[in-house]
């Protein structure tokens, strides 16, 4: 390989993770192969909601700093994402001068929503001055000790996803020679309250591809990658994780919050980060694919996998992340390119959550395991309102 194209190669450093499943991408993969978590009750007043649960983080891996960036308070979003930040940075090993010069880009959907309406709450302080939600990445950045650009990406539920395929890029266009990406969401009463009213919230529990789902059910969270060129990596002895081989983006602009049911542009994302990372579809060993539990996503989804991967879908396993930890938001992206990296790492994946599956979703979902992966990429999607898609290909390295 000559030097350019060596140079243009990206891998992940380092991993870090708050969720449901506890602290850690231990705690977080040792939680993926004991079956996920399970939703629970959110804990605030007044929820007139028919869906009232989420996939939460327990409380002792909840941390409590830092609660201000200045003056304004921060909620569980940003300490979540400042929490899984600096373990991705830790994992890496990058040293404190690195940390300075080093982007953040993040993606973020609800940010720090619930610290706006616990002000503004009927026990608040009746407001505090105005803040941006998209406060995390700034958060994230001063607790790191960068003094690099921080990015906020919002373009919803595939916001990390994207902000992934930005993080390539600087990468790849010699802007930085490592970038921290990832997202982190909290518990926000506009999230839950919006799904539901809408009808898109399942009261029980997240379940994609089923024939009884009702919706999606959201999970908070954080999950942060330290994204480096090879060349970077090398040079100080990093020992990567996996390679982000490719990434696409499109946009198919169908409708404000409905896929487009033909779903050709959730195949042009799939088929061109596959062209990006100059792999065949059949060189594909598992696929954790966006599916949220809504009914029309997972229907046009896997009518989309098997228009790319044909009849081989029956033979391909998909891993569906949010039967695990809920949906994430705009963290959601991060969380299947992380779980990613740790699949290629350990090269086998867990089992699925059984569901009682829908046969518009004619798709693998192994429920008994572990499956071992024949083959060494693995295909990400995320999808947004908007219609909004993203899909990363990630590839395994020699230790």
């Amino acid at each position: 390989m000559n030097r350019s194209a060596e140079a243009n190669r990206v891998v992940l450093t380092g991993l870090g993770a708050r969720c449901c499943l506890g602290t850690g991408q231990t705690a977080y993969w040792q939680g993926l192969f004991a079956g996920g978590a399970a939703p629970s009750e959110v804990p605030l007043p007044h929820m007139n909601m028919r869906a009232t649960r989420m996939y939460l983080t327990p409380q002792a891996a909840m941390p409590v700093e830092p609660d201000r960036l200045g003056a304004v308070p921060l909620g569980r979003g940003p300490r979540l994402a400042v929490a899984a930040a600096r373990e991705a940075v830790a994992d890496s090993g990058i040293t404190a001068a690195q940390c300075r010069e080093l982007p953040v880009v993040l993606g973020v959907e609800m940010g720090n929503a619930d610290a706006h309406e616990v002000c503004r709450g009927p026990d608040g302080t009746g407001g505090s001055a105005w803040s941006p939600l998209t406060i995390t990445a700034a958060a994230v950045g001063a607790a790191i000790g960068s003094r690099a650009d921080n990015v906020s990406v919002g373009n919803a539920c595939s916001a990390s996803g994207y902000a992934l395929t930005i993080a390539l890029d600087m990468i790849r266009a010699g802007e930085a020679e490592r970038v921290l990406v990832g997202g982190g969401e909290g518990v926000t009463r506009v999230g839950m309250g919006g799904f539901d009213r809408m009808g898109a919230a399942d009261p029980l529990r997240c379940r994609p591809f089923d024939a009884q789902r009702a919706g999606t059910m959201f999970g908070d969270g954080a999950a942060m990658v330290v994204l480096e060129s090879t060349e970077a990596a090398r040079r100080r002895g990093a020992r990567p994780y996996a390679e982000l081989a490719g990434a696409a983006w499109s946009c198919d602009a169908y409708h404000p919050t409905a896929p487009d049911p033909a779903g050709q542009q959730v195949i042009r994302a799939m088929t061109e980060a596959l062209t990006a990372a100059g792999l065949a579809a059949d060189e594909i060993a598992c696929v954790i694919p966006h599916g949220t539990g809504t009914r029309l996503n997972d229907v046009v989804e896997s009518q989309a996998l098997r228009r790319v991967f044909g009849e081989r879908t029956d033979r391909l396993p998909l891993l569906s992340l949010k039967a695990m930890i809920g949906h994430t938001a705009g963290a959601a992206g991060a969380f299947g390119c992380l779980t990613a990296a740790l699949l290629l790492r350990h090269n086998t994946m867990p089992a699925n959550v059984p569901v009682d599956q829908d046969p518009d979703c004619d798709v693998w979902l192994p429920s008994t395991g572990p499956v071992p992966l024949v083959g060494d990429a693995v295909l990400v999607n995320t999808a947004a309102f908007g219609g909004n898609n993203t899909s990363l290909v990630l590839r395994g390295v020699a230790p």
